[in-house]
């Protein structure tokens, strides 16, 4: 009998246990979402995450076109585990693969064997993770890339922080090693690399994570872009120049900057007015300041005139004089934003309000597009500065303060991106914020930092994220400065001059205080020649770059990426931070203002310096000279790159006379074709031209049923290698 209860009691014993382990693995479920995305959700996850919250629907077909990868570990071995503090992920890592991403990293590069909390700050210093754009996503050297879909502030140890191994082999190895005695020993950075990446998300009671499989690192990202719905396609004049007029500027500063710009034939496309264009800035009326400009819609018809589009600057915490504060009382947050409310964009209708003044007030009249500022955070650095609302708040949707700065950015943006969307009109915003599954919305994110260094690695490191970046020019110590500050912005996203504080543009006066005094710099006439120069370069270069972004759109390949996406073999460009690919043929490598001289590295294949057609080998590094003339690119052979007669601003019906710059004996490349502001093309309005080069004879085919043609290819100019 004794016996027999026995083993009742081992039975019941083991059932136990099979029934916990059972409802372990039920925790964790695997999914293939799309082909080559896989999800592992453990737990019960938030309501408000980056996914929930992205409105654009995967590109499934793109997927599918990709080719299949594999993974370097099983997803099992993702393991996922809930304590009271919150949800624990560990990920496998090898040692010899390298980590990059988290959103706009401005400090840090390649990420591993570093600590990274990515949590959105206004300021991002030391390193430690804070971004105006954080996502809880990176991409492997090995051909994949991870996202934890988290709006909390999760942090992750990047193959640091091994685990105890309590095994009697390991304690006696322990034993036998010295301590570390000098001061410098115990605090530099851990040599020996944990094997995993382990993310602390304090506070979640469940977790998605998303696996996006390669085979290569580029695919990887594909992968993400494509799933998020596609990359970024702006409107097309949205590709050309921005210039952001002086904040208290009134009506007739705008237009005298306006005859400035075209009777000097310097292209521009937008003009951005600054905060006084409002009654009130700090918080935001959205209410036109009718002393500075007693006939809005007179005046947005009038910059119609000189070709020029208007976008207009704002935060969206609502002043107590606005027409909406009223109706969005109720719909907000329960701390206000400099005494203004702050709107719960979670929240539909709250949404719905917002963008219903905007459409019928901006919109309908005429402003083609919005800068987006404040959205992020105020900064950790200093403990005086705490404008931004508190973790604490509490929202009528259900969002808590933490998971509305990770995603107020994306909902603020998609609230106002919706409008011109019901349009069927493209735009390209600006905006200081953003987060995970963001690649298709048109916005270019800033800083208000203003490290030349700085601002090249974010080019390069937005790349990984599906994120765009925008170096913008402001004043400037030197000449020097200056134009390599213009360089780097006409080999970005967006080329902006930002003259808030500026009366006139910085290249009439660099410095800040003789620039609002009027007080030009001596030969003023050559200065706007170098930069005439370079703009019409910039505009020479947008049908490459319109290209660039279609297949961004179309195929999720990032428009301006780190080297080593493309080069991920190559050791030598794990560390590379001031290079990168501008499409699949141009390697850009910017100058900062103390130097004419620098050191690149090329990758393999042969490589022409596009001043003076040299022929370079690569997998190789060069000290080369620029003068302030030469713009610092390189073209890979093989490639046709088609450069346009520069236009000064880009209208519905502007066509670009193209010449096909032929880099060695062969080459092939395509254009996107379409109208250029409406979202026809996702309904099959567009062309595809396909340009080949073999044997000295060019020739284009035009696939598609797009009536009206962007591009008249008027030459083909085979470059040879000058030595």
């Amino acid at each position: 009998m004794k016996n027999d209860l026995q083993i009742i009691k081992w039975n019941l014993i083991a059932l136990f246990i099979l029934l916990i382990n059972c409802e372990l693995k039920a925790q964790n479920k695997i999914e293939k979402v799309a082909a080559g995305v896989d999800k592992i959700t453990a737990g019960v996850t938030d309501k408000f995450t980056p996914y929930s919250v992205c409105e654009e629907k995967p590109l499934l077909n793109a997927l599918t076109a990709l080719p299949q990868g594999t993974l370097p570990f099983n997803l099992n071995e993702v393991k996922i585990k809930q304590t009271d503090r919150g949800i624990i992920v560990e990920i496998p890592l090898a040692n010899d693969e390298h980590i990059y991403g988290f959103g706009l990293q401005m400090n840090s590069f390649d990420q591993k064997g570093l600590r990274k909390k990515p949590v959105v700050n206004a300021y991002p210093v030391n390193n430690v993770g804070y971004s105006h754009a954080p996502m809880p996503y990176y991409v492997s050297t090995k051909g994949y890339a991870i996202l934890i879909n988290t709006a909390r502030y999760p942090t992750f140890y990047i193959g640091v922080h091994q685990k105890l191994d309590k095994s009697a082999a390991a304690a006696a190895k322990r034993k036998s090693e010295r301590n570390m005695e000098s001061t410098e020993s115990l605090y530099a950075p851990l040599e020996e690399s944990s094997a995993t990446v382990t993310v602390d998300i304090p506070g979640a009671k469940g977790i998605d994570v998303f696996v996006f499989e390669g085979p290569s690192m580029k695919n990887a990202i594909q992968r993400y872009n494509l799933f998020s719905g596609g990359g970024a396609l702006p409107a097309l004049w949205g590709l050309g120049v921005k210039y952001r007029v002086k904040s208290d500027f009134d009506n007739n500063g705008v237009y005298k900057m306006a005859r400035y710009f075209r009777e000097k034939h310097i292209p521009c496309d937008v003009f951005g007015l600054e905060p006084k264009w409002q009654t009130e800035s700090y918080s935001s009326s959205f209410v036109w300041n009718k002393k500075n400009f007693p006939n809005p819609k007179a005046f947005i018809d009038s910059m119609k005139g000189y070709n020029l589009r208007l976008n207009l600057w704002e935060h969206a915490y609502i002043a107590p004089s606005s027409p909406l504060y009223e109706s969005m009382l109720n719909k907000s947050g329960d701390y206000p934003v400099w005494k203004g409310l702050v709107p719960d964009f979670a929240d539909k209708d709250a949404r719905k309000i917002f963008a219903g003044y905007h459409e019928k007030t901006f919109v309908d009249p005429g402003i083609s597009g919005f800068k987006m500022d404040e959205c992020d955070n105020a900064e950790y650095s200093r403990a005086d500065i705490n404008w931004g609302f508190p973790e604490m708040s509490e929202f009528p949707s259900g969002i808590n303060g933490e998971q509305m700065h990770q995603l107020y950015g994306v909902l603020y943006g998609h609230t106002l991106y919706d409008i011109f969307k019901a349009h069927n009109q493209r735009s390209f915003f600006d905006i200081r914020s953003l987060n995970a599954f963001s690649s298709a919305f048109p916005a270019s994110v800033y800083s208000d930092t203003y490290n030349q260094t700085e601002y090249i690695r974010l080019i390069c490191n937005s790349g990984f994220s599906g994120l765009l970046w925008s170096p913008e020019i402001r004043e400037s110590s030197s000449e020097n400065e200056l134009i390599r500050r213009a360089q780097t912005a006409v080999l970005s996203a967006q080329t902006l001059f930002n003259s808030w504080y500026l009366k006139n543009p910085p290249w009439l006066q660099y410095d800040r205080k003789k620039n609002n005094a009027d007080q030009f710099l001596d030969s003023t006439q050559s200065r706007e020649d170098h930069i005439r120069k370079l703009l019409n370069f910039r505009m020479s270069l947008i049908p490459y770059l319109y290209g660039a972004f279609a297949k961004y759109k179309q195929e999720g390949i990032p428009p301006f990426r780190a080297l080593v996406t493309d080069y991920p073999e190559d050791e030598n460009v794990y560390k590379i931070i001031d290079e990168y690919m501008i499409g699949n043929d141009i390697l850009a490598a910017p100058l900062l203002a103390e130097t004419n001289s620098r050191k690149i590295y090329l990758p393999e294949g042969n490589w022409y310096d596009f001043n003076t057609n040299k022929k370079y080998a690569g997998k190789q590094t060069y000290t080369i000279d620029f003068n302030l003339d030469q713009i610092p690119v390189f073209i890979k052979e093989g490639a046709i790159i088609p450069l346009a007669r520069p236009v000064e601003f880009i209208a519905p019906e502007t066509v670009f006379d193209v010449t096909c710059n032929v880099y060695g004996t062969q080459g092939s490349t395509s254009l996107f074709e379409d109208d250029g502001i409406t979202f026809n093309y996702e309904k099959g309005a567009y062309n595809t031209l396909i340009l080949n080069y073999k044997n000295g004879k060019g020739t284009v085919k035009r696939n598609g049923g797009f009536k009206k043609q962007l591009y008249h290819i008027n030459g083909w100019k085979a470059i040879k290698d000058e030595k």
